[in-house]
């Protein structure tokens, strides 16, 4: 029996995103709108809470109705909202969970919760479907974008006709996020904001090797990860160099005016400059993947789902699909449109909790430190 394509409206906020979309049944998604908040926190070099939540209330609505007109439906088509309520900044979330709320109970239809971290896993489910492809679980699954690095063993059973995933945590990082490194890395460099994507675009142009970074020992779990080391050899190597330091300036100046291309910042950047470039992302990039393999290993799984933001840098992606291919095993990446936040993985994510009939109150509320379980 063919399973209905119910319609699922998904509603993000967790971070500097206003996001919504609507997906049809597992695999279609009607509509994807998202709302970048990029060029508003460019200027301080990372996202700034209270403005984040001033802009989730100005493009909240409108950004709904385009996803619906997107989708050639009406709100009374939608079959349920499926909305983030964590983890996540507190204020952008509760614009989310709020208008959510309203707008089921406005509709009459059912609120589903959606943890921030189930959707980037089900981003990679939503795009391999539609792709026909359909990955084994249980999978080893590694979510690293801005705010989150962290490894989850995922599992699935059937209970009463629906599918129901767990998640157990295997390891996480103990300070900054990689991409939350990247941004760090980018600023001292005068590389501007977000910094994972110029340093991707960058890193080629550079030697990998050129500069060692120690990995971090890690005491108790080792499969946490710690990027502050890297990040703060980067800052003890510009200490050493302060020849460097005109370069830095002469890009801060190009940012100031708005020449922030990654030509125009490979003008602007020696050898030397590029070569740390290269050698701090392969640092990052044989961390994430090092750790994950090797929970792969632990846990025996002969699939690997790679999802969040930095997901979409391409050194990751080769380099992972390189260690798969030698190990035999299946790795998925959603594409980078679905790699960074959006609403249609939150769809995707409530499309089996409405099934099992899963439904939120109207007394949910944002939990900025919402464990994904």
């Amino acid at each position: 029996m063919t399973e209905p394509e119910h319609l699922i409206l998904g509603i993000e906020s967790s971070c500097d995103e206003t996001a919504a979309a609507i997906v049809a049944g597992r695999r279609r998604i009607l509509s994807s709108v998202v709302a970048s908040q990029t060029e508003i926190h460019r200027k301080y070099g990372g996202v700034v809470p209270e403005l984040a939540s001033r802009e989730h209330l100005c493009q909240i609505v409108p950004v709904v109705r385009e996803a619906v007109e997107q989708a050639h439906v009406t709100l009374r088509d939608i079959d349920a909202i499926a909305v983030t309520n964590g983890p996540g900044l507190v204020g952008a979330l509760l614009v989310g969970v709020t208008y959510g709320k309203v707008l089921a109970q406005a509709l009459g239809k059912p609120l589903i919760a959606v943890n921030h971290l189930a959707g980037h896993v089900h981003a990679v489910f939503l795009e391999a479907s539609s792709a026909g492809r359909s990955p084994q679980l249980p999978a080893v699954c590694l979510i690293v974008s801005g705010g989150h690095t962290v490894i989850y063993h995922v599992t699935s059973e059937l209970a009463n006709g629906a599918e129901r995933f767990s998640y157990a945590r295997i390891g996480g990082t103990r300070d900054d996020a990689a991409g939350e490194a990247c941004d760090k890395v980018a600023r001292m460099l005068a590389l501007g904001y977000p910094g994972g994507p110029i340093i991707d675009r960058l890193a080629p142009y550079g030697n990998p090797n050129a500069i060692r970074f120690g990995e971090p020992k890690m005491s108790g779990n080792v499969y946490d990860f710690s990027f502050s080391g890297i990040k703060t050899a980067v800052l003890y190597h510009l200490r050493r160099n302060p020849q460097l330091e005109p370069e830095i300036e002469a890009r801060r100046q190009a940012l100031a005016r708005g020449e922030r291309s990654a030509d125009a910042l490979r003008t602007l950047s020696s050898p030397a400059t590029l070569d740390l470039i290269a050698s701090f992302q392969c640092a990052v990039v044989d961390n994430l993947v090092g750790r994950t393999l090797a929970a792969v290993d632990q846990r025996g799984a002969r699939t690997v789902l790679v999802s969040g933001g930095v997901a979409a840098n391409s050194e990751l992606r080769r380099t992972f699909e390189a260690e798969a291919a030698r190990r035999n095993i299946e790795v998925y990446f959603p594409s980078r449109a679905l790699s960074t936040d959006n609403a249609a993985m939150i769809a995707a994510a409530g499309y089996p909790r409405f099934l099992a009939g899963e439904c939120a109150d109207f007394s949910l509320n944002a939990v900025p430190n919402l464990a994904l379980a």
